[in-house]
Order: structure tokens, then C-alpha cells, then sequence
């Protein structure tokens, strides 16, 4: 995919929107961002852990430094499609990502079978030190979605983007499957994250504030693995916490 960064440092900031809320947004967002030349994706992802996934229960812990190993294609992967295995890391706040790409079952017998891609990078040296740091890492789960994503018409360091039919699974984890899985959001759900690379503009600001639209924390993974671990409890815990905020405002 032409286009593509393989490095990212930036501020991400979550928020989870109802219909009406979205809905609204987007015509406030008219004359600020344009929704990019992909339009509407399927991102499909891999998460990597360990047997018992110290990855993702430190992340949980929400500590000042977290690191993530996934697998990612746009579109449902076939062996040729392009994936991108990234590296993403959170310190105090911002995002630093870091990737590669290769086809699918060439970046598949890497990760899973130790087979070593045919080109070696700063990068790909990184990710076999990760490899092996984490000892006995391997697919974890998968997380797929749809999201439309915006892009700054005047701001180019900008972009917005929209998830929607947000799943997870820990069986069948090839992402030649497809959007298939347990669904994180509940019906009406939306989530928004905004990445910038310093501080948000006023006008955004003002919108958000009007509309009641609130940062929030957000891990697709971490809310799988919640579920995966605790199952239709975390599910009703979050029903009741949607509850009580609409009631709230």
C-alpha cells in the first residue's frame, strides 16, 4: 500500500461515541477533515503475547511505558497480501510505532515459525529482540474492525478515525478469516480516536465539549482479553457503566 509511514510518534486519544453523537460530529467535522482516500477499511490484527499474556496485564496495570507486537492487513489476507508487523510502544502519553511489511505467510513463518524475512532492517532487528526477550510469545488473539478514517483538509499532522464492528476471537487466529468474532461495542457504539501530533486544536476542543464527547481508555485487546477472561460479567459491567454516564448528562 503506497502511502504507508513506517514510523509514527504521536499523541492518540480515544473516546467512544453513541449514534446521535457521531452522527453530529461528523457534520461539525465538514469543514476541518475529509475522509481519506481508502474510505471505509477492514483492519484485521494479530496480537502477540506471551503464555500468560504479561503483555497485555501490564498494559492493563496502565504503567508510564507499554509495548505491543501485532500483525495487521487491510482487507481480508491472503498469502500474498501486504501486512505490516509493528511494534507499538506508549511512554507517558505518546505513540511511537514502528513497522515493517512483507506478504502474509512470509511474516507469518517469521513470527510463528522463526523463519527470518528475506530483508534485515534496524527495524526487523528490533522486532527479533523483541521476539526473544518475550519468551514463548505467540498469537494471542485477533481483533478486527472497520474504521473510516479522516485526514486534517488544513492540519495535516490530523487524523480522525471511526471503528466500528469491533471483534475478537482466540481461535482461528489467521487473518485470512476475516471480520469474525465476539463483538466489544455495544449496538449504536463508535470509537473515536484522535491522533495529533501535539495539542488539539480550540475549535475541535469546542466541538467535543459541546456535544459532551470525553476522552476515555480504550484497548481493543485489553477489552477482549477482559472479556475473553471473565466473560458476559465484563460485558454487563460495561452496560451499567454506559447506563449510569447517560444518565449523568
Amino acid at each position: 500500500m503506497a502511502g504507508f509511514k513506517d514510523v509514527f510518534q504521536r499523541i492518540e486519544v480515544k473516546y467512544l461515541l453513541d449514534d446521535m453523537q457521531y452522527t453530529e460530529l461528523r457534520k461539525r467535522l465538514e469543514n476541518m477533515a475529509a475522509v481519506d482516500s481508502y474510505g471505509k477499511t477492514s483492519i484485521l490484527n494479530i496480537y502477540f503475547d506471551t503464555p500468560d499474556y504479561k503483555l497485555i496485564e501490564r498494559s492493563l496495570e496502565k504503567p508510564i511505558y507499554k509495548e505491543k507486537l501485532r500483525l495487521r492487513t487491510y482487507g481480508v489476507a491472503d498469502d500474498d497480501t501486504n501486512a505490516f508487523i509493528e511494534i507499538k510502544k506508549k511512554y507517558k502519553g505518546v505513540v511511537y510505532k514502528r513497522r515493517i511489511s512483507m506478504p502474509y505467510a512470509e511474516a507469518m513463518d517469521y513470527l510463528v515459525n522463526g523463519k527470518r524475512p528475506k530483508e534485515r532492517s534496524q527495524i526487523s532487528d528490533e522486532i527479533d529482540y523483541f521476539l526473544k526477550y518475550y519468551k514463548g510469545i505467540r498469537p494471542a488473539m485477533a481483533i478486527s474492525y472497520d474504521r473510516i478514517a479522516m485526514a486534517g483538509i488544513e492540519d495535516p499532522d490530523l487524523r480522525i478515525t471511526f471503528d466500528t464492528n469491533i471483534r475478537w476471537r482466540t481461535d482461528k487466529l489467521s487473518l485470512t478469516e476475516g471480520n469474525k468474532g465476539k463483538d466489544i461495542l455495544l449496538p449504536g457504539q463508535h470509537l473515536m480516536e484522535l491522533k495529533i501530533a501535539g495539542a488539539m486544536s480550540i475549535e475541535l476542543a469546542k466541538i467535543l465539549d459541546e456535544l459532551n464527547i470525553r476522552k476515555t481508555s480504550f484497548s481493543k485487546y485489553g477489552k477482549g482479553y477482559v472479556e475473553y477472561m471473565y466473560g458476559e460479567d465484563a460485558k454487563e459491567k460495561n452496560k451499567s457503566n454506559i447506563a449510569n454516564f447517560r444518565r449523568a448528562v
